[in-house]
């Protein structure tokens, strides 16, 4: 009878995996972050993860993420926020994340901006794109995207570095290509259109049924929770 697999060994075996991928795409592995996703997962899970050497967790709800960035507070995390965030709630979220995945307006850039330049902390914020379309997806159009390029040129301390998109759910890895290649297409068009590079160094795609296909396709963040953690209750 063989034993469940623990956490130290489903990231071992996810980190094979990336650099497989990485490689047979003729890329660096260490040019991609893992950031496994804790969202309802409990303290000692993440505990036992950060002991296995991850250091970066992300989170899909701001007050389930400040009680455990509290609970964790004596561990050296980098905390991702990857859900919607309101613009009401980002007053707590900006001195709190170290990264954003989720900017989709002007004002909610300028309120984390703010909250963060009071706060004296510069997160990294990526721009959600909306390639699908479906209803149940937030994020900005392709069409609307530049008018945050224009505001962050103008921000005090948080920095827009990078693109994040959610394909939809795919029946399988290859069904996500798509949507993985275009949001590579458009950081090319949008760089080649005079946007700053370091606007454009992050993309945010794959998850743990897709991220091999998404690091063939430039992925440089994956964000994976039920590969590492197991499944959600």
């Amino acid at each position: 009878m063989t034993s469940e697999p623990t956490i130290a060994d489903r990231l071992a075996d996810i980190h094979g995996r990336i650099a497989a991928a990485a490689r047979s795409a003729g890329r660096d592995p260490s040019s991609i972050r893992l950031v496994a996703v804790s969202k309802t997962f409990p303290i000692d899970a993440i505990r036992e993860a950060h002991a296995a050497g991850q250091r970066e967790f992300g989170e899909n709800r701001v007050q389930e993420a400040l009680q455990k960035i509290a609970s964790c507070a004596d561990l050296d995390i980098k905390w991702h926020l990857l859900g919607h965030l309101q613009t009401n709630k980002a007053k707590k979220a900006a001195p709190a994340f170290s990264t954003i995945h989720s900017i989709d307006s002007v004002e909610l850039l300028q309120k984390i901006d703010s909250t963060a330049a009071d706060a004296g902390r510069a997160p990294e914020l990526l721009i959600q794109v909306d390639l699908s379309g479906e209803a149940t997806k937030f994020g900005l159009t392709p069409a609307d995207v530049p008018s945050l390029f224009d505001a962050a040129a103008r921000c005090r301390a948080a920095r827009i570095v990078g693109l994040m998109t959610l394909p939809p759910i795919p029946e399988s890895p290859e069904d996500a290509r798509p949507w993985f290649r275009r949001l590579r297409e458009l950081r090319e068009e949008w760089r080649a259109a005079g946007v700053p590079a370091s606007m454009l160094v992050e993309l945010s795609m794959g998850m743990s049924g897709d991220f091999e296909v998404a690091i063939e396709e430039g992925s440089t963040m994956v964000r994976i929770g039920t590969a590492i953690f197991g499944s959600r209750q």
